[in-house]
């Protein structure tokens, strides 16, 4: 029984922590497509943006002349499209040396973008999504949406950009939990956590970069720190960064200094992948109840099957001391206890039956050894007769009892006395001859 609830036990905490992960799994799945969404509708506005014929003319246009009359409707635009979603940061076209002629944001206005990689990207006609970076300009996170400007003959002129607010991203991701102690975070290609709902996270790779990626990271200032720092979780690195499936892992996490499980999900759009992440010691807690339940039961049950055992052990154990007790009582003393015997038959179990059996073989045992002993005397009586018969027969051939009656036969031939009578040397003669016979019988003894 024991055995059997250990496997049943086993095989429940094994599909118990596989639906877990399962729902682990599901919970990362659908908010990674919830971002997969978003990107594609920012990306369409990008795209919006970047041929819009007041942009394109703006950008294309090579005098000042010409970009002042688009200038007033270009701007309109950009607002329009800033307005349209509170989660945009800053709308702004940039010119094919990486300087901003128009924002939202009049601080972005005459800077310099060269250096960033959604420009440099989107000037030789790409499309570009950044990862979470910290703007050089605004100081604020974001994600950077560029597409470049092609003027009607399909030249390059310019980059659109459109940055949404990070903390609308982090809101996203932050706000899918699967308890109490669970939280959803968002890694980049990098391996460097882009959300997470502890600030101090952030910006944090989960391995050390390689030299080259640390200093592009550093020089560009992509995340906004002077050094991105490793939370070396080798573990988690190898399972999540740039993982091409759903799946799930566990890890020890070195900051929370226990066991963690995580689902993960892969983003169509972009190469990061967005984990939903729970403590070990949270899903092992009704495990844990559930463990202590079983035993529990295990025990109370155990202790019920023992005691209903002992009883029926002794129900079945008695009888048959009783039924021993007899049977060498019978070997030994030729005798036993018949009344304790009686009650034990009464029951119409096996063991009753079995003494039943047993008194009737007794009875009938003592039968046949009374029967036996009576015909042991009666083979004594016989042996001792024929002993003697042939103890007289081997008296009576021998030349000596021969002699003695050749003897008694002359004397009763002979003529009894003168002063006695014929009855009387009878007799004196009868009694010789009992003499002789008593002595006969003690030498036949």
């Amino acid at each position: 029984m024991s055995f059997t609830t250990y496997h049943n036990l086993q095989e429940s905490l094994k599909s118990a922590e596989d639906s877990e992960y399962r729902k682990l799994e599901l919970l990362a799945t659908s908010n990674a497509s919830r971002l997969d969404q978003l990107i594609i509708d920012i990306q369409r506005v990008a795209v919006q943006v970047s041929t819009d014929k007041d942009v394109v003319g703006f950008l294309a246009a090579t005098n000042p002349q010409k970009q002042t009359a688009f200038r007033s409707s270009m701007q309109r635009t950009l607002d329009n499209v800033f307005r349209s979603n509170p989660d945009y940061d800053v709308v702004y076209i940039i010119d094919t040396k990486g300087r901003c002629l128009a924002a939202t944001d009049p601080t972005f206005i005459a800077q310099n973008y060269a250096f960033r990689e959604y420009f440099r990207f989107s000037i030789q006609g790409r499309p570009y999504v950044s990862s979470v970076i910290v703007g050089t300009t605004s100081g604020r996170p974001g994600i950077y949406f560029s597409n470049p400007v092609r003027s009607e003959g399909g030249k390059i002129v310019g980059v659109a950009v459109l940055k949404i607010k990070g903390e609308d991203i982090w809101a996203i991701v932050n706000a899918l939990q699967a308890g109490s102690q669970s939280y959803a975070f968002l890694v980049d290609e990098r391996g460097v956590i882009i959300s997470h709902p502890d600030k101090s996270l952030l910006y944090h790779s989960l391995v050390p970069l390689p030299a080259n990626k640390q200093q592009q990271s550093e020089t560009d200032r992509l995340y906004g720190v002077d050094q991105i720092k490793s939370l070396d979780v080798p573990e988690l690195a190898s399972a999540i960064v740039q993982a091409k499936e759903i799946s799930h892992t566990s890890y020890y996490s070195p900051i929370e200094q226990t066991r963690q499980m995580i689902g993960f999900a892969p983003l169509q759009e972009q190469p990061w992948v967005l984990g939903v992440n729970k403590a070990h010691a949270q899903f092992d807690a009704p495990l844990n109840e559930l463990i202590w339940q079983n035993s529990y039961s295990l025990l109370v049950i155990g202790a019920i099957a023992a005691i209903i055992a002992l009883i029926l052990a002794q129900s079945i154990a008695k009888p048959i001391r009783v039924l021993t007790k007899a049977a060498q009582s019978l070997v030994e003393q030729d005798d036993f206890n018949t009344h304790q015997l009686a009650k034990v038959s009464d029951a119409n179990d096996d063991i009753g039956q079995l003494v039943r059996v047993f008194l009737q073989m007794a009875q009938e045992v003592k039968a046949r050894e009374q029967k036996l002993k009576q015909q042991v005397m009666e083979l004594n009586v016989e042996i001792d007769e024929a002993k003697k018969a042939r103890q007289v027969a081997e008296i009576t051939h021998t030349d000596y009892f021969q002699e003695l009656q050749q003897k008694a036969q002359k004397i009763k031939e002979r003529m009894p006395k003168n002063d006695e009578t014929e009855t009387d040397y009878f007799q004196q003669l009868h009694q010789k001859a009992q003499n002789l016979k008593g002595r006969v019988v003690k030498v036949a003894d």
